[in-house]
């Protein structure tokens, strides 16, 4: 029997030139990217506050801090001076997501929520700002940082 071969080709892009200039466009001005991804985030948070928070809403809310902080890292322009701020909000949302897992209900305690409101108009200001070739650095850097398992997880896998 014959070996198979472990050669894969590469994809190839139909549309090179529509693929740069997509990655140049800024990333809050995209209906379906920008305008949706900032919805679903404060329909995240709102669902929080209110008291009716679920996992969902807290992975969303996880997600969005770990891009915030994915995106200072890339460019210095989207955000570095609230370094410390993302830091604060991403610590106030774990102690939230432990206690939420503890006892059943996804809470925050007044000093939480004001750091998570700050980072999320923080976020929100980084997605009108950033690119979609920003956006998507941003994702591989998230995406290694817990492939790594350099991310801190909620619940501990036994």
């Amino acid at each position: 029997m014959r070996k198979k071969s472990k050669y894969k080709p590469k994809g190839v892009r139909l549309d090179a030139v529509n693929w740069v200039i997509a990655g140049m466009k800024k990333v809050g001005t995209l209906p379906t990217a920008g305008i949706a991804l900032k919805l679903k985030n404060h329909e995240a948070l709102d669902s929080i506050l209110t008291g009716q928070g679920t996992k969902d809403h807290v992975d969303v809310l996880i997600a969005s801090m770990n891009m915030a902080e994915a995106l200072i890292r890339i460019d210095d322009d989207l955000g570095a001076d609230w370094k410390t701020e993302i830091r604060a909000a991403q610590d106030a949302l774990y102690s939230m997501a432990k206690r939420g897992v503890e006892k059943g209900s996804f809470v925050f305690t007044g000093p939480e929520m004001s750091a998570v409101k700050l980072v999320m108009d923080v976020h929100d200001v980084q997605l009108d700002n950033c690119t979609v070739k920003d956006m998507e650095r941003a994702l591989f850097i998230v995406e290694e940082e817990i492939r790594l398992k350099k991310a801190r997880p909620i619940v501990e896998m036994v």
